[in-house]
């Protein structure tokens, strides 16, 4: 990742970190090397979620797009998957997202979108980069009736639910609900959804201002959702994040169910439909050795790759995949959304359960979830560990000791000088202690 661009956009503590400056900036050269890349008209989409800070990066990015010639075309708050699919829809040059998705309200983001819809590749970030980090700006500075102009899209987010709906093929009649809405993008959208599909909808943290997006609320805090399901005998809830690209579901039993486990379910749906491509699932290496056996069991095929959701969406394009997504409950169902969607997801998901007049937790019994044994092992350096002979040895006899019944995965920390393992398998207790014993031989080794 460069100095400016993450895995996912531009974040910071707002007006500390990423500051009007710095978004006026990016917005200028944002909408410059986009307008250079698209032969559509010269115009760009901006959305935001509901922090209290999206107003202050919102104009200062409309000063700097439309400094470089770009009309405006102002969403408010919608999603960021809303955003993606606008932007796509309004055959401009491009879009950008003001969020910070499921992090604490002070933080905020910025996250372009390709005329096309999709997350830039990290080659055109690269390239927003250097831009930024020359010492002078020299480009070109239209003046007069050619300065770009501003216009509200009033009708943004109704157009977008009329396309979510659009993909549901059956009612939701009968069905009782619960949606927790994080205090953010989707408050409104949401309800509006399940309840034009006929749903008995109860919602929770819809009541957005400012500073309680994400606050012990939405996909990172689920306690409450299961919680009410439970209590008010609903026969599902789904809980989104603060930009509701992602979703995770619970069951009538109250049991949360993870991205592993909506994409076991979507797989075998659209499997049956002839729709899942190439009979392929895209997932990272973290999900679980449960989605794998599934796969086996059902006939399909699961390609892993690096962690985030752009390396999912790198794998499904290059691929033409139709399915795939994170166990964090970032699904992509490319057939329908350029990134991952989590109102579309929960619809989706619904949608399969009253077309095949299943519960949640009888659909999700074709998923089994393998124990899993996470730990950090604290180094002086991240480096070399995967040529060190110790370190080699020690995974060789841990991989022979899961004999194909388990998982191993080792990374390094991308931001902390840490070593992480992940063990899968049967027995709990076992993996337990062969982590601490290959955490104990990295630790010694890269001392």
């Amino acid at each position: 990742m460069g100095k400016l661009f993450g895995t996912d956009g531009i974040r910071g503590v707002a007006n500390i970190e990423l500051t009007p400056e710095l978004a006026f900036k990016i917005g200028r050269i944002g909408a410059y090397v986009l307008q250079q890349k698209s032969k559509g008209p010269k115009a760009f989409l901006i959305a935001r979620d509901t922090r209290v800070s999206g107003q202050m990066l919102e104009g200062a990015l409309i000063a700097g797009i439309t400094s470089a010639g770009v009309d405006v075309y102002t969403a408010g708050v919608i999603s960021t998957p809303a955003a993606a699919y606008l932007t796509k829809q309004l055959n401009g040059c491009g879009g950008v997202m003001i969020s910070a998705s499921h992090n604490p309200y002070h933080d905020n983001g910025i996250k372009f979108f390709s005329a096309e819809g999709f997350k830039l590749p990290d080659e055109v970030e690269a390239e927003i980069e250097a831009l930024y980090f020359q010492d002078t700006d020299t480009l070109p500075r239209p003046a007069a009736d050619a300065i770009g102009r501003v216009y509200q899209d009033t009708t943004a987010g109704e157009r977008y639910l009329q396309y979510l709906l659009s993909t549901v093929s059956c009612r939701l009649d009968g069905y009782k609900v619960v949606l927790d809405c994080a205090n953010g993008a989707v408050h409104s959208l949401a309800p509006q959804a399940f309840k034009a599909l006929g749903a008995e909808v109860l919602t929770c943290y819809d009541a957005p201002n400012g500073i309680n997006i994400n606050q012990k609320c939405g996909s990172t805090h689920p306690e409450a959702i299961t919680t009410m399901v439970k209590a008010h005998q609903a026969d599902f809830g789904f809980t989104f994040d603060g930009d509701a690209d992602r979703v995770l579901a619970v069951d009538s039993q109250g049991r949360l169910l993870d991205g592993d486990v909506i994409m076991t379910i979507l797989a075998q749906a659209l499997q049956e439909k002839g729709q899942l491509k190439h009979n392929t699932v895209v997932a990272t290496v973290m999900s679980n050795l449960g989605l794998e056996k599934a796969a086996q069991e059902m006939g399909f095929k699961l390609i892993r790759t690096k962690v985030g959701d752009r390396y999912v969406l790198e794998e499904m394009l290059s691929g033409d995949f139709s399915l795939g997504g994170e166990q964090s409950g970032h699904i992509i169902l490319l057939q329908y959304n350029t990134t991952g969607d989590g109102l579309l997801t929960a619809l989706q998901l619904a949608a399969v359960a009253a077309e095949k007049k299943q519960t949640l937790t009888e659909l999700a019994a074709a998923y089994k979830r393998y124990p899993q044994v996470l730990v950090n092992c604290p180094v002086s350096r991240r480096e070399g560990w995967e040529k060190n002979r110790c370190i080699q040895d020690a995974v060789a006899k841990t991989e022979a000791k899961l004999a194909g019944s388990g998982r191993l995965l080792i990374r390094p920390s991308g931001t902390e000088p840490l070593i992480r393992i992940m063990l899968e398998g049967k027995n709990e207790a076992e993996l337990q202690q062969l982590a601490e014993d290959l955490a104990a031989v990295i630790q010694q080794a890269l001392a």
